[in-house]
């Protein structure tokens, strides 16, 4: 029998993060990165029971360098690495000055710091076959500057520009990098943030399930926009002026 890639998933245990771990186990052994090891251990054994094949886990907070390291070297000496998905993130909601910095800070660790060098890591580990596959997670906030969520939107365009700039540098290699921008997804991204979603539209929303099937499915693009309403939503703000756009932006998120 062939002996199956390996995918790790980071923010495994709920939401997106979750959702990547359940499609890739159909064809992939997984390595389960979150801070909660008890969610961790029962989708490991759901996963087993499910799909058969390898799936370890790996307690770690990613703002932690410690733990971010400890990841990192997994990945680095993981032989059969195929698929690496950095899901874990968060997002902040409030007038700038007045939020904790400890938490702007932290935001900032997790949504891009471990990004850079947990993909760092992963190209070491693809580039010695020339094949592999990173996705980052950006979001429709990516293309925005957003007031009321500044630190999250200024991440996650980190984040896209980043995996273009990541797409572009190893395609030679055989290495596709994706940064997938989803709009509203249902996961427990929004309780986090303090969203009040019954203000959201049901049509605005996709799920977590969905999203993930679409971005494993596309091996393409470097900047994957998922859903029709979503890529209708990013046409139109970018034929807006840009002071109107961020003016309808700071109204969208004081109303939530």
């Amino acid at each position: 029998m062939a002996t199956k890639k390996t995918a790790l998933i980071t923010g495994a245990s709920t939401g997106l993060g979750e959702a990547f771990s359940r499609q890739a186990a159909i064809s992939h052994d997984t390595i389960l990165v979150a801070r909660n090891e008890k969610k961790l251990k029962e989708l490991a054994v759901q996963l087993k029971h499910q799909f058969g094949g390898k799936h370890e886990i790996i307690k770690a907070d990613l703002t932690e360098k410690k733990d971010l390291e400890k990841v990192a070297k997994v990945l680095e000496n993981e032989p059969e690495l195929e698929l690496l998905v950095n899901t874990a993130g968060f997002g902040t909601i409030g007038e700038f000055s007045n939020l904790e910095v400890e938490t702007e800070i932290s935001e900032i660790d997790l949504n891009i710091s471990a990004v850079v060098r947990l993909s760092h890591a992963a190209l070491q580990s693809m580039k010695k076959r020339n094949d592999g596959r990173i996705i980052n997670i950006s979001s429709m906030a990516g293309f925005l500057s957003a007031p009321y969520s500044a630190t999250y939107a200024a991440s996650k365009a980190f984040v896209k520009s980043f995996s273009e700039a990541l797409y572009e540098e190893n395609r030679t290699y055989g290495i596709y990098v994706q940064a997938l921008c989803p709009g509203f997804t249902r996961t427990e991204f929004q309780q986090r943030a303090n969203i009040d979603v019954s203000k959201i539209p049901d049509f605005l929303w996709m799920n977590a399930d969905e999203v993930a099937q679409i971005s494993l499915e596309e091996k393409q693009k470097p900047v994957l926009i998922p859903g029709v309403i979503n890529q209708s939503g990013i046409l139109m703000g970018s034929l807006m002026p840009e002071e109107l756009r961020r003016n309808l932006t700071a109204k969208l998120m004081q109303s939530v």
